[in-house]
């Protein structure tokens, strides 16, 4: 294990000081020593084992009517989150300290990476993060982000225990499927972030197939509905540009049909006063126009079937197929419509308000620990909210706002494209990495570097990595990862508008910062944690790396649930953050 410490501006180059132990040391540099009712207790697989298996609370949420936690969630307690002005309820896992634990002054946020849910920082009760801080005394919650985990939309508390034990039992099908070699995406799915088989068919293939009968009416109301709903910018979902994009490309899928037909100059006529018509505002006129157009294009379609010549077969079908396809694909745009800002403006707030009010802090604050996408979101706010952010102390681990030197990463580069992303809404990356897991996990180890991305050489046990592929991930909107590949550009990761780096800002933070990298992360390389570091006030930044030359190694996931790291990561994050939980009085005792 590496600590690095900077000590002044020119550090850059060369006034940083590097020391290998085994210790941990922290700023600001002065003698410090805990009393002793207030010391970490020190780390122990029995104790923390016997925390894990004492009686749990059977709570779900606040609302006591609602008393059973799907089977999934092994926290202490379910609870949910309302987001202002909408039906999404976000799912905060809790962990209670025991009885023996010592007091701390500030409850305990955890945030996980990427397409995550909660699982993987409580993996089992010998391998659980969040067990193991517990332990230490901090009321340990975890926020599982919209269309993760078990954060669902529900506008009651019926709809939302039905969602949630929806996603449970998925989540725990997936994992019986792998194991049988069952097909993933054959489970029951359609809740939460979770593609239902027809999403995923249409997300994997984008070709016209044969669809249902021809039913004339039928088509008309639906391409009327497309339409109108592109002329009503999806309710606010899509740009102008997004939305005329969107719309040609329905366009060129119908003019193909017509290719090479005398049908099509009949076509491009209506085509014109279509794209004429998507232009302007919505209105009764409007409305009625779509509908006579859109008559009109279905009227071709039919007239174009009654002819004998072989080109018009299926015609029909064919273009039933095709705006069958197209509603998926605007369903899906509307479905998963969020990105990385909606995680920083809106669900990390409110995660931390409803906490605030449920441990009710003396001074209003929180520790914060965030892995990878976590910390990343925590480096964000911290740049925003200036020397006022609601937060005493933060630990990052695989976390940096400058990705450039990521080679895994730059293959999210081609859905920057603003036209990729309206055609592919969502990446099913769950159930991707589940389809995938036996070509990494089995001979001939086909697709064997995957493993390597997640976790080094013998760092985790093969049943807990098979139960993180299979049970931590989920689907990704590709808006979130359109604004992510900003941090492979010059300003680093930007706002959705480009206009700000979340860089910028970091050197007015006033909030200490832990920040760890492993040396073997092929996803945030420890050059990254470490530029991002620097630009924090000197006095107030730490950076760890931890992995020796001659191993142990640690890569993206081992930091949070590698086999060493219960003797090695989490002891220094335990001290860093109990030396600013402590209270004025406490540090004079």
């Amino acid at each position: 294990m590496t600590t690095l410490q900077f000590h002044s501006q020119s550090r850059f180059e060369s006034d940083i000081r590097f020391a290998s132990s085994t210790s941990c040391s922290f700023r600001p540099r002065r003698n410090f020593t805990l009393p002793r009712r207030f010391r970490p207790r020190p780390p122990s697989l029995h104790s923390h084992s016997s925390t894990s298996l004492r009686p749990l609370p059977r709570a779900f949420s606040n609302d006591p009517a609602v008393t059973e936690k799907p089977s999934i969630c092994t926290a202490d307690e379910l609870h949910y989150v309302p987001l202002p002005n909408s039906d999404w309820r976000l799912a905060l896992w809790r962990y209670h300290p025991p009885p023996q634990a010592p007091p701390r002054n500030h409850p305990l946020l955890l945030l996980s990476g990427l397409g995550t849910n909660a699982i993987g920082y409580d993996l089992s009760p010998e391998s659980s993060f969040a067990r193991y801080m517990s332990g230490q005394g901090f009321d340990t919650w975890i926020l599982e982000f919209r269309g993760a985990g078990l954060s669902v939309q529900a506008s009651n508390l019926k709809e939302l225990k039905q969602s949630a034990d929806a996603v449970s039992e998925q989540i725990e099908a997936i994992a019986k499927s792998v194991a049988n070699e069952v097909s993933p995406q054959k489970q029951p799915t359609g809740v939460s972030g979770y593609l239902s088989d027809s999403e995923f068919y249409f997300l994997r293939e984008d070709s016209i197939g044969i669809g249902t009968a021809w039913d004339e009416a039928k088509l008309v109301a639906e391409l009327t509905e497309i339409f109108m709903r592109l002329s009503e910018r999806l309710s606010g979902f899509l740009s102008e540009s997004q939305s005329r994009l969107i719309s040609t490309k329905l366009l060129d899928q119908i003019s193909k049909l017509l290719e090479d037909s005398q049908l099509s100059e009949r076509f491009e006529e209506v085509r014109i006063k279509l794209a004429n018509i998507l232009e302007k505002q919505q209105n009764s006129v409007i409305a009625s126009q779509i509908r006579d157009l859109s008559q009109r294009l279905v009227n071709i379609i039919e007239g174009g079937q009654r002819s004998v010549s072989p080109q018009f077969i299926d015609i029909q079908e064919r273009l039933s197929s095709t705006i069958e396809d197209f509603q998926k694909q605007l369903d899906l745009i509307v479905k998963y419509d969020w990105d990385f800002d909606h995680y920083l403006e809106e669900d990390v707030p409110a995660a931390m308000e409803y906490i605030r009010a449920q441990t009710k802090p003396k001074d209003g604050k929180l520790l914060a620990i965030g892995h990878s996408m976590g910390g990343i979101l925590l480096y964000a706010m911290l740049s925003r909210c200036g020397r006022e952010p609601r937060l005493k102390a933060v630990v990052t681990m695989a976390s940096a706002l400058d990705y450039r030197c990521s080679k895994p990463l730059k293959v999210l580069l081609p859905l920057a494209d603003p036209a990729q992303a309206l055609n592919v809404p969502a990446v099913p990356f769950g159930t991707l990495l589940a389809a995938a897991y036996p070509l990494a996990s089995r001979p001939p180890y086909v697709l064997g570097w995957l493993n390597d991305l997640i976790s080094a050489e013998d760092m985790m046990h093969p049943e807990l990595l098979e139960k993180l592929v299979l049970n931590n991930f989920c689907t990704i909107p590709t808006k979130l990862i359109m604004q992510l590949t900003s941090a492979f550009g010059d300003k680093g990761l930007c706002n959705r508008s480009g206009k700000l780096s979340y860089r910028d800002h970091l050197n007015k933070s006033n909030v200490p910062v832990l920040a760890i990298a492993g040396d073997q992360d092929l996803i945030c390389p420890p050059e990254a944690v470490g530029e991002t570091a620097k630009l924090f006030p000197e006095n107030l930044v730490t950076y760890k790396l931890f992995g020796e030359p001659h191993g142990p190694h640690y890569a993206h996931y081992d930091l949070v649930g590698g086999r060493l790291a219960m003797e090695q990561v989490y002891p220094c994050i335990v001290q860093f953050l109990s030396q600013y939980d402590l209270t004025s009085l406490q540090k004079l005792l």
